[in-house]
């Protein structure tokens, strides 16, 4: 069974053990025996009992059957959240022994029947959190997050970079709100997404440090910096990603792995959201047709950065353009921040297979569109590497942590399709053959070989473990403190 399989089936097993408990809290508040509550709905009570433990699901004649006589709408048993404290407290315990780590130790599994105290209870909840905590710390290092986020990419390129039920639930939400047209969603479209989803956005000046959104669930806010809302994009992106949260069903994440795979998610629903698929497939599609594609075309028709098109047009170019395609962003020093490949582009990578932090080659696209002039268009070059020739199209940004560069591209035959094919830079690439671009030349070595010292940059997460809470970064009393300072008064 595969892991996706066995998390499906301990969410199904965990939902009927809610339906169970929450018909059992409102069979014994009606003070009815099993045998009693059976004879009523015409079953015999171990079937009832069954479906108490969670052992067996009812039909929806038998459970309309069961709310009646409880006298409560069949709805009410129905939701998600536990009846009492007792129960949230059962359900925690068994979440946590359905947990991998938890698995992995081959320890009896623990049942929860009422002679079990509530201090036992209590007791064994809290060594599950310590012990889920400290998995959380083990695999907050810097290494395990890179293997964790290789893994991720790795899983990514094997089906093209495409999410199918991500862009089915997006495409949905967005018909639901009336975007029908291929135009930039509105800030009001998100607006009014947020209320169909029982959100109020409110933008703030004292988001707690290392947050970019806090939601508070319990009376339905989003809090925002105040800087999303000047017309740009921050605020649709941001808001659909906290929203992303609700609607793809996300639970406290366990792992840094767990934590990584959500900010995937997230991000792919907003940028779904915001360049829905049917619509970005049509207008690719056209422009295809016409051998005319273009990132800054994508971007300008859907109001998007360029990155976020860039990154969308992965997304969609290897399921419905039939292109494989490379997509990287670098920092002024050539360094990957985040990069995608299935097209067969040789980014570096380091013993882990990671690409985050590795340098690309001089001659390639992203770095030489720092030497052009013009930073305002798209540049275009052809680079011949060890694997094939590529053509990329790179645009150059700046942002206050200084210059950056987003490249997308694909192999040399797949060039005719886009605009600026008919490009005459060209350069050749022998990286990570040292002589490439990395060795001086001989003049420079022997002017200054041993005749000059640099004081390196320590980027700061190159030893520091990454920082653990609930959610990795972020302190839990800072935010909850937070959302006391801003929660309506009568819940202060």
């Amino acid at each position: 069974m595969s892991p996706d399989s066995r998390q499906f089936t301990s969410e199904d097993s965990l939902h009927k053990m809610l339906l169970g408990k929450r018909i059992r809290h409102f069979r014994v508040r009606a003070g009815l025996t099993l045998d009693a509550l059976g004879e009523r709905v015409g079953v015999v009570g171990s079937q009832l009992s069954l479906i108490e433990n969670g052992k067996r699901e009812p039909r929806l004649s038998l459970l309309q059957a069961i709310a009646r006589q409880l006298d409560v709408d069949p709805a009410i048993l129905l939701l998600q959240e536990a009846p009492d404290a007792r129960t949230a407290l059962e359900l925690e315990l068994e979440r946590a022994q359905m947990a991998p780590n938890y698995q992995q130790l081959k320890l009896p599994h623990v049942r929860t029947p009422r002679s079990l105290s509530d201090e036992a209870l209590e007791s064994l909840v809290g060594l599950h959190r310590e012990l889920a905590r400290r998995s959380r710390a083990a695999a907050a290092t810097p290494e395990e997050a890179r293997r964790a986020n290789t893994e991720i990419r790795l899983k990514m390129r094997a089906q093209g970079n495409y999410l199918q039920d991500i862009e089915r639930i997006a495409e949905d939400l967005m018909l639901s709100v009336g975007h029908v047209t291929t135009s930039a969603v509105t800030h009001r479209d998100v607006a009014v997404l947020a209320e169909r989803l029982g959100f109020t956005l409110i933008f703030v000046n004292d988001l707690p440090p290392n947050t970019r959104s806090v939601t508070d669930i319990e009376n339905g806010r989003i809090y925002l910096p105040p800087a999303s809302i000047p017309g740009g994009h921050g605020l649709r992106s941001l808001a659909l990603q906290a929203m992303a949260h609700r609607v793809l069903g996300h639970e406290r994440p366990v792992s840094y792995a767990d934590f990584l795979e959500q900010r995937l998610q997230i991000n792919y629903f907003a940028a779904a959201c915001l360049l829905p698929e049917s619509r970005a497939v049509e207008f690719l599609s056209q422009a295809k047709k016409e051998r005319n594609l273009a990132i800054e075309d994508l971007r300008d028709a859907f109001g998007v950065t360029h990155e976020a098109a860039a990154h969308r047009f992965t997304n969609l170019a290897t399921r419905h353009l039939d292109l494989n395609v490379h997509h990287y962003r670098l920092d002024a020093a050539g360094v990957v921040v985040r990069g995608y490949e299935n097209d067969g582009l040789p980014l570096p990578t380091d013993e882990t297979d990671g690409i985050e932090g590795q340098v690309i080659c001089r001659k390639w696209a992203g770095r030489t569109a720092f030497d052009q002039t013009n930073r305002t268009s798209e540049f275009y070059q052809y680079t011949d590497t060890p694997e094939g020739t590529f053509w990329s199209s790179a645009q150059i940004g700046d942002i206050a942590e200084g210059a950056f560069s987003i490249t997308c591209g694909v192999p040399f035959d797949d060039a005719k399709w886009f605009r600026g094919r008919d490009a005459t830079a060209r350069t050749h690439s022998t990286c990570p053959d040292p002589s490439c671009c990395k060795a001086p030349d001989g003049d420079l070595l022997e002017r200054w070989q041993g005749k000059a010292w640099a004081s390196a940059r320590m980027h700061a997460h190159v030893l520091a473990p990454l920082p653990t809470g609930t959610f990795p970064g972020v302190e839990d009393a800072e935010m909850y403190r937070f959302l006391s300072m801003h929660a309506p008064a009568e819940e202060a």
